[in-house]
């Protein structure tokens, strides 16, 4: 089914400076699922620890292994936990913490306060402030908005199953996020919930909780639902 295959979602693949995370992969989950090989195969087994970091603010901690490249500019506060790959001139900004195996490619940005997990965040793509990205793929100028939570486990701790048209596949790991195509965005405080998958250039408007497929060129708007009454005249202290 091609909704459950890479190329549906992402046709910039080549450009990524990780690209060989995708290679012989064909599903959606396989990229995420042989990640913590990868990143061991490449920095943890050869102690590789590499900074070439434009700028770090102060009280950053940066631990384990690592690969920061060129440009790269580090807010204050900022934690990275690796094994970790970070790309060319990427921005992070204060508060944010970046835990193990997570790739952040070239031109690609991580808001104040977020947090980003195990997750492939593909070359331009953005998060804004106090998001959380859990063993999620981000593809090429995706945006994730503040407050977005793309959740990665279920309550029940079973394996993650991904639905496209009423039909259930197993991803073979407990913890899975989202995919995002690429130039996708959604807005301010929407949810996914664990093994979302949303294809390229499609719009999530804000607060919207999302589940199961949503296809490519898409728009997603929330149906908003209140009740209006009067309120006395109240002067608080």
């Amino acid at each position: 089914m091609e909704e459950l295959k890479l190329n549906y979602y992402f046709n910039n693949m080549d450009e990524f400076p990780e690209k060989e995370i995708f290679e012989g992969c064909t599903y959606i989950w396989e990229p995420l699922n042989k990640l913590k090989a990868y990143v061991k195969e490449k920095i943890v087994d050869k102690d590789i620890k590499i900074n070439n970091a434009e700028s770090i603010g102060e009280f950053c901690s940066i631990t384990g292994n690592y690969i920061i490249g060129e440009g790269t500019k580090i807010g204050a506060n900022v934690t990275i936990q690796g094994p970790v790959i970070i790309g060319k001139n990427v921005e992070i900004a204060a508060g944010a913490l970046i835990r193990p195996g997570t790739i952040l490619g070239d031109n690609s940005s991580v808001g104040h306060g977020s947090e980003v997990k195990h997750a492939i965040i593909q070359n331009k793509a953005k998060v804004a402030s106090l998001a959380f990205v859990g063993n999620s793929i981000l593809g090429k100028s995706a945006r994730i908005g503040s407050g977005t939570i793309l959740a990665n486990r279920r309550f029940d701790q079973k394996n993650i199953e991904v639905k496209i048209n009423g039909k259930k596949y197993n991803t073979e790991t407990d913890f899975f996020g989202a995919v995002v195509g690429d130039c996708t965005r959604l807005g301010a405080n929407c949810v996914t919930v664990p093994g979302t998958l949303v294809g390229p250039y499609t719009w999530i408007l804000p607060t919207v909780q999302v589940r199961g497929f949503v296809p490519a060129e898409k728009r997603v708007m929330p149906q908003a639902q209140y009740t209006i009454v009067d309120n006395p005249r109240v002067e608080l202290k």
